[in-house]
């Protein structure tokens, strides 16, 4: 099956890469070495993925106040 997901910033690809490897490892879910993740459980990526987009609002409600608090 072929991943649909595009990128709105293409070149922000490798730092969510980065970000999913260490919310992960945060969490201490193993990633297997040869890059396929098709036998993690789904409970563990959706936690993953939970917590990736509670940092990126978070960054943004930052990144919103400063703008804010800028004016």
């Amino acid at each position: 099956m072929a991943n649909n997901n595009q990128k709105v910033v293409p070149q922000a690809s490798q730092a969510l890469d980065q970000m999913k490897y260490e919310v992960a490892q945060s969490l201490g879910i193993q990633f297997s070495q040869d890059g396929y993740h098709g036998d993690l459980p789904t409970r563990e990526a959706g936690r993953i993925g939970g917590n990736i987009t509670r940092q990126l609002v978070q960054m943004a409600e930052q990144q919103l106040a400063s703008q804010h608090g800028n004016r």
